[in-house]
């Protein structure tokens, strides 16, 4: 082949991969297309693409055309040699690799390869994948076909990079989008297990992964404790606690990580479970609020997968918005058993006034109504609405200003005051009897003022009572000891009335005699009456006199 037609075939062949390159966005599509194209432009039989990850440093299989899948999932890659120089944005060509102990002959004889043409694919002076020319006959690669295919190998990088800048563009679009939706979605909830599920629930769909779980901290046990999963057997979630697993470990530090090969990567405790659930790759990010790393969230992949700055950065914000959603969660979840707490022991108080027999009021010092229990709604015939907030004066029968309110006192004097006072009810005279006591502020002052009511008509009745039966008492003790100082002297001097009865003949004085005698009779009639007197009643005597009536 001429000089001048051998320049043509490379620029008609430069051309055609520029323009497959031009015409595709999405970067795996450009990889696929080139590695099925070379081949026949470049006269060898295979091809191979591998990106580097920059996690574990390592080159991932991006696309491949003529090779096995048993001799592309090899271990190693090549010889560590050459893998220095490609990182080092070196080629290397090997024109006889069939009988190289360092390139694995085994494999190497099965796949029938002879010749390998390394080639580092770069962007801007850095290195991101490399590009392998393989042939099954042995082949010397000249210095115009090595700057070639390493200015082939460019254009791959610029092609591949293009397609990652748009294929991360519309992700990103997406992504926003996405954001604003499980944002939206978190943040129209309060509910904690809404939130946590409707996370795990959309995220594996946005990163078209297999499951999602969230491992939140407990502040008690100052563990990770599974709160929420998505797509993930009961037997995997119970296999240990989360902390146990290097790669969430790591994340405790504020940085995301991502690990491409499960079954590779020595951050991976629990391999086996993790194979046996079909888990290939994951991706750990901290969930934080102002700062404050809270739990994490883990995506996991049942397939091999490099997760991009994009997906990274998308999985980032949404477990900040998490974050922020589980806090409001969290928040409103503590306020709600707050609130519950002061309803149930506010209506534990309540019951326990509602079972106070006497009225109850609270003022505040501004002489506010401010609590009051049933006994004394009943009794004034309003409701609690109707009362709370009434000046005390406007339920108090007692005028404002009078120096017997208690209120009054409690509020001006800081200690304890008591009054009773005479009311109409029901068309009766009640007596009723106020107690009020201080309840005291921070400050030092009357902050409240608890007044209890008592209806005390029926002690006042049962007093009055006792004072007529000690009345009474001393009446009958009082005419018992009279009856027996009056019997002494009575019995003497009837007995000598008698006897002078006897004596007489005088027929005048024995009439009158007698007329003493009968006296004397009826005086001592009426001291065994108050002797065995039990009662008594009084009645109108001269003017304003009152006798008793035995």
């Amino acid at each position: 082949m001429s000089e001048q037609s051998k320049e043509q075939r490379y620029l008609q062949v430069f051309q055609n991969v520029t323009r497959l390159i031009s015409m595709v966005l999405d970067h795996q599509q450009v990889m696929d297309t080139i590695v099925k194209s070379l081949p026949d432009l470049l006269d060898i039989d295979a091809c191979s693409i591998r990106l580097l990850d920059g996690s574990t440093n390592t080159f991932v299989l991006g696309a491949a055309h003529g090779l096995s899948m048993e001799y592309l999932s090899r271990q190693s890659i090549d010889s560590e040699a050459t893998m220095d120089m490609i990182k080092q944005g070196q080629p290397v060509a090997r024109e006889v690799i069939d009988n190289d102990q360092l390139y694995q002959p085994e494999e190497v004889h099965r796949e029938g390869i002879k010749s390998v043409l390394t080639l580092p694919i770069l962007f801007q002076d850095s290195i991101i994948g490399m590009m392998r020319l393989l042939t099954k006959s042995h082949r010397v690669f000249s210095a115009e076909e090595v700057s070639f295919a390493m200015a082939l190998a460019e254009q791959v990088g610029i092609a591949i990079s293009n397609g990652r800048m748009f294929e991360e563009m519309e992700s990103q679009v997406d992504f926003m989008r996405e954001v604003q939706e499980i944002s939206k979605l978190t943040n129209s909830t309060l509910d904690l297990d809404t939130v946590l599920q409707t996370i795990v629930e959309r995220l594996p769909v946005s990163l078209q992964a297999k499951a999602c779980t969230i491992n939140l901290f407990n502040p008690q046990s100052k563990h990770l404790e599974l709160v929420a999963a998505n797509g993930l057997s009961v037997k995997y979630l119970h296999r240990c606690r989360v902390e146990k697993e290097l790669n969430t470990e790591m994340t405790p530090s504020g940085e995301p990580v991502a690990i491409y090969d499960i079954d590779a990567d020595d951050r991976v405790h629990y391999k086996n479970e993790m194979k046996a659930e079909g888990v290939k790759s994951l991706l750990a990010v901290p969930i934080k609020v102002k700062g404050n790393i809270i739990g994490i969230l883990r995506i996991l992949s049942d397939e091999h997968h490099c997760f991009t700055g994009s997906e990274t950065n998308f999985a980032v914000t949404v477990a900040e918005a998490s974050g922020t959603a589980i806090q409001n969660a969290r928040m409103y979840t503590k306020i709600s058993l707050l609130f519950n707490q002061i309803e149930e022991s506010e209506r534990f108080l309540s019951d326990i006034l509602d079972c106070i027999r006497p009225q109850l009021i609270v003022l505040d010092r501004n002489r506010h109504v401010v609590l009051a229990n049933r006994v004394f709604l009943e009794i004034l015939g309003k409701t609690e609405a109707e009362v709370l907030g009434m000046e005390y004066y406007d339920i108090c029968p007692i005028g404002q200003g009078e120096n017997v309110c208690p209120a009054d006192v409690v509020l001006k004097e800081g200690t304890s005051a008591a009054f009773t006072h005479s009311q109409e009810i029901d068309s009766e005279m009640h007596w009723i009897e106020r107690t009020a006591s201080p309840m005291f502020g921070k400050d030092g002052q009357v902050e409240y003022v608890i007044e209890i009511i008592r209806d005390v008509t029926a002690q006042k009745k049962l007093e009055e009572e006792q004072m007529e039966r000690m009345k009474l008492e001393g009446v009958i003790t009082m005419a018992g000891t009279v009856a027996h100082e009056i019997n002494t002297p009575l019995f003497a001097a009837l007995g000598t009335a008698q006897l002078m009865e006897d004596d007489l003949k005088d027929e005048g004085l024995l009439a009158d005699l007698g007329l003493i005698v009968r006296n004397l009779k009826n005086i001592s009639g009426l001291t065994r009456k108050m002797t065995a007197m039990t009662g008594f009643t009084s009645r109108d005597y001269v003017g304003d006199t009152k006798i008793m009536e035995l």
